[in-house]
Order: structure tokens, then C-alpha cells, then sequence
């Protein structure tokens, strides 16, 4: 185990007897760090069957707790080698942890195995990839069955939106900067739009008494009822009542000629 080399099968269980005995943390870690390069190269020979939506740091660190989970379970007595057991423990763990984070069912992906498969003999015979009703012929299945199959696929990849993907010139991008902004404030004419119908309100805003405008920011901003609005401002609930009345119109009567404008940035 030093100078890099990795440690024998007897050099291994003798660790772990001294951990057994001892329970000493210090061994467990030596014992961690000894059989690390299993669980990375448990995860890393998975990866390359795995979609993106997988996180390897997850598997790793999934793998890992499985790995010091197991040094308290082994038992040499069962005729499994020390790393024999560990070997099936962490495979398993990560498995697990596979299906926990897929969303298809595991019928749903054997259908998508079945056609990577038909898919790549199709390729092999023909040359190309075959079209829909071709891949459906060789898997004996009806066409909209096919498409079914697709469409579940596609609802349940889901992926990081911080994820590269090829942009424009082959540049590496994030998936989220490829996406279409839905945000309205983004669009020049309709931001545009927005400031003027705010500037236009505030001025609108400004033309109400000192009291009416003290009323709008209790009720609109501060959220309080006209009974609570009352009692701050030392009046009654139905004066509150007709203020707020009197501040709405004289907003309308301001605003009369505006309503294309406030309907299109609504």
C-alpha cells in the first residue's frame, strides 16, 4: 500500500481484521482510500452506457457510502473475499441509484434497448438508419406503438440545464442559453412599452391628493385592510371607503386615453 502501489488481497483483509478488532476510524479510512479506485471504476465502466442526466460526482459519492457501509458488514466466514463482497455491494449501490433517479420505468427502457439494438442491426445490413416504419416492422410492433415509445422517452430525459451543448460554429454553450426567453421585458418594444405605461402612472400617481396617495400605499403596497387604513389614519372605515373611491377614478379619468397602451403590457 505505499508508494503508490496498490494493496495485495491478503494485505487488504489483514487492514480490515485490525479494523474489525480495533473499530479505529484512522484504518476504516485507510481501508476507504484503499478500495476508492473500485468505485470510480465501477461508475466510470457505467457511464458510458449512461444519458446524460446522470451525475457521475452522485454515483461516486453514492458508491463511496455504499463502500464504508460494507467494511462494517463483511464477513470472511461467508468464503466472499474482502473486495468480492465490496465489489457486489457498490455495483449494486450504484444500480440502485441509477433507477432511483430515472424517471422511465424499467420496461420503458428495455423498449429503448430493443431499438438501439434494432436500430444498429438495421445499420449494419442497410447501411443507414432506418425510418420510423422500418424500425417498427423490426420490432414487430405497430407504428404508433413506436412513436408511443419515443414520446415517453423524451418526456423522461431530463437533463442539467447547465449542461455544454453545441451552439452556433460549434462553440460549447450552457443548455439554458440556448433556450427562447419567454420574459416580455426582454423584448426592446415591449420594454419599451412598460416604461411608458409606468412613467405615464406615476405621473397620473402624483396628481392625487396627499391623502389619497397615502391610502393607495397602505392598501396596495402595505396590504392593509380599510378598517386597518382607518384606524392608522385616524378616520372611519367608510371615509377609507370613499377616498379609495374617489383616488380610483381620478386614476381612470387620468389614464382614459391609455388603454391600448396598458392592455398590451398587461
Amino acid at each position: 500500500m505505499r508508494n503508490g502501489r496498490r494493496a495485495s488481497s491478503e494485505q487488504a483483509l489483514e487492514l480490515w481484521l485490525r479494523y474489525h478488532e480495533s473499530a479505529d476510524r484512522q484504518l476504516r479510512d485507510r481501508l476507504v482510500l484503499t478500495f476508492a479506485p473500485l468505485v470510480k471504476y465501477i461508475v466510470f465502466k457505467k457511464v458510458r452506457q449512461l444519458p446524460p442526466r446522470c451525475e457521475v460526482d452522485d454515483l461516486i459519492s453514492c458508491g463511496l457510502e455504499a463502500l464504508i457501509r460494507s467494511l462494517d458488514r463483511y464477513d470472511p466466514g461467508r468464503g466472499a473475499t474482502l473486495e468480492q463482497f465490496l465489489w457486489t455491494r457498490v455495483h449494486g449501490a450504484v444500480l440502485d441509484e441509477l433507477r432511483r433517479q430515472d424517471w422511465a420505468p424499467r420496461s420503458l427502457r428495455r423498449a429503448e434497448r430493443e431499438m438501439a439494438r434494432a436500430t444498429e442491426n438495421f445499420f449494419a445490413e442497410e447501411g443507414r438508419h432506418p425510418d420510423a416504419a422500418e424500425l417498427a416492422e423490426r420490432l414487430g410492433v405497430a407504428a404508433t406503438v413506436l412513436q408511443r415509445h419515443n414520446d415517453e422517452l423524451a418526456a423522461c430525459d431530463v437533463a442539467s440545464l447547465n449542461t455544454t451543448v453545441e451552439g452556433r460554429e460549434g462553440a460549447a454553450v450552457e443548455r439554458i442559453n440556448t433556450l427562447v426567453a419567454d420574459d416580455r421585458e426582454l423584448d426592446p418594444e415591449q420594454a419599451a412599452a412598460l416604461h411608458e405605461a409606468k412613467d405615464k402612472f406615476r405621473r397620473a400617481f402624483r396628481s392625487l391628493s396627499e391623502r389619497e396617495r397615502e391610502v393607495a400605499v397602505l392598501l396596495y403596497v402595505n396590504n392593509l385592510t380599510l378598517r386597518e387604513i382607518g384606524n392608522v389614519l385616524g378616520v372611519t372605515e367608510s371615509r377609507v371607503c370613499q377616498i379609495h373611491t374617489q383616488l380610483k377614478d381620478t386614476l381612470r379619468a387620468r389614464l382614459a386615453g391609455e388603454s391600448a397602451l396598458f392592455a398590451e403590457v398587461a
